[in-house]
């Protein structure tokens, strides 16, 4: 009999499974992984990581994700991997040179990142980012937007998504429906948006555009005018009457990370209550050895409308890369005049891991 899949994507602490972690993941069967610089050495220690988590629970579906929005937001890291310029910094070409070279450098940056993931035994990036920046928004997220225009946003993160799902890699469209209107970051503490619905449409508009993607990402943000309580990932009145039904979004919703300080309760209620509200799976992305043994005696099944658009996710994976000419990085280097490797590191998980201690 077949063991059925986990409702989320859990992480581990470091770049090899201890053997306390084979235990608990066996139990767990989550739909996949989430990995972080901690969890990453290199190209060939990152295929083995991902290859022996298939034998371990011998599945050959198993979601191996990863933030590699290129910019403050990347865990593949120089000097093993290339460096991507911020999607702030491929908005800006869209008026300052043109929107023929920002589409251009789009299409190249998710080609070039999908194979890398490819590379490496990775099959979905948690990219892109559909937030419009705002001068209110928070640090935590402004370099991660295309711009304040929504046309800009659904042009460019389209020929993203596109791009993505032709090399066979999964993107996962973030934060829906919007976190361009906060100004806390959500790993800190819960940002509320006071604004109306009406108010809100611009920042809904390049999800509604791109509401067919097959994958999607929940937003820690509390939008009062649908329910003043509850950040959406844990309101489910937000997610069905804003994520599912306003902007129309069909495919698999994932929550944000669960350990962030937006959320509050314990880690296992905070799980179960997206999974109420309406997502799909969770993420879990501290690694904490204890947290992982919470989870996994806890983690409840996929539901079967979430199995069913897992499986349209899976037919992704099958979808054969893109050749791609060996022009193709040098073109993207010219386009955005050349790119130099980031002095600058983000990774929540690192804060977060700070606060705890």
């Amino acid at each position: 009999m077949t063991k059925e899949i986990g409702a989320a994507l859990l992480s581990l602490s470091g770049p090899r499974i201890t053997s306390q972690e084979k235990e608990l993941i066996k139990r767990a069967n989550p739909l996949g992984f989430c990995f972080f610089g901690r969890n990453i050495e290199n190209k060939k220690q990152l295929q083995n990581l991902t290859q022996e988590i298939k034998d371990l629970l011998e599945r050959e579906d198993i979601i191996f994700a990863i933030d590699q929005e290129g910019g403050r937001v990347r865990r593949l890291h120089e000097p093993e991997f290339s460096s991507y310029a911020s999607q702030q910094t491929i908005g800006r070409l869209y008026s300052e040179k043109s929107p023929e070279a920002a589409k251009e450098a789009a299409r190249l940056h998710a080609a070039l990142i999908s194979k890398d993931l490819k590379q490496c035994g990775l099959n979905m990036n948690l990219a892109p980012v559909l937030d419009l920046g705002h001068k209110e928004t928070t640090p935590a997220v402004a370099s991660r937007c295309f711009s304040s225009s929504a046309l800009i946003a659904s042009e460019l993160g389209k020929i993203m998504v596109d791009e993505y799902i032709q090399n066979g890699i999964i993107p996962c469209i973030k934060h829906l429906p919007g976190h361009g209107r906060a100004a806390v970051d959500p790993h800190l503490d819960l940002p509320f948006i006071a604004l109306s619905l009406e108010k809100l449409d611009e920042d809904f508009t390049p999800f509604r555009k791109l509401n067919t993607s097959p994958c999607g990402m929940t937003a820690h943000i509390v939008v009062k005018a649908i329910d003043k309580d509850n950040p959406i990932t844990l309101s489910a009145i937000g997610i069905k009457e804003i994520i599912r039904n306003r902007i129309g979004f069909k495919g698999f919703l994932f929550s944000d990370a669960i350990e962030m300080h937006a959320l509050k309760g314990s880690l296992t209620e905070r799980g179960l209550k997206s999974l109420e509200a309406g997502c799909d799976a969770y993420c879990y992305s501290r690694g904490k050895l204890e947290e992982l043994q919470e989870l996994s005696e806890t983690l409840p099944p996929l539901s079967p409308k979430s199995l069913k658009r897992f499986s349209e996710l899976k037919k992704i994976l099958n979808n054969k890369p893109l050749a791609l000419d060996t022009t193709a990085r040098s073109r993207y280097e010219k386009l955005l005049n050349a790119i130099t490797p980031y002095e600058e590191s983000y990774d929540s998980t690192l804060v977060l891991m700070e606060m705890s201690k």
